[in-house]
């Protein structure tokens, strides 16, 4: 019974996690250049590959507003996708 309801719990999260990524929605702190990159609009593998930079350089972002200081990510791209992003799990 044990191993049902853990097979259970372990499918139902990765049910999640198929279902974000289905919905477009990016974990920005974790999401490799190309997730991002197919996951956002405006976004090709340039800036992309700049969000991934920054967030080595300078930590994890601490809000998604964050993305914004992203050198070619400005307010416009950022409204556009707004709703696909996250910071972790469930957010």
């Amino acid at each position: 019974m044990k191993k049902l309801v853990a097979g259970l719990v372990l499918s139902l999260s990765m049910l999640g996690s198929g279902l974000a990524m289905a919905m477009g929605s990016v974990n920005i702190n974790q999401a490799s250049a190309q997730e991002l990159a197919n996951a956002l609009s405006g976004v090709g593998m340039a800036k992309a590959q700049a969000i991934v930079d920054y967030r080595e350089m300078h930590g994890p972002f601490e809000s998604i507003q964050d993305l914004v200081k992203v050198s070619g990510i400005g307010l416009r791209i950022y409204e556009m996708n707004e709703s696909k992003l996250r910071l972790a799990e469930g957010d």
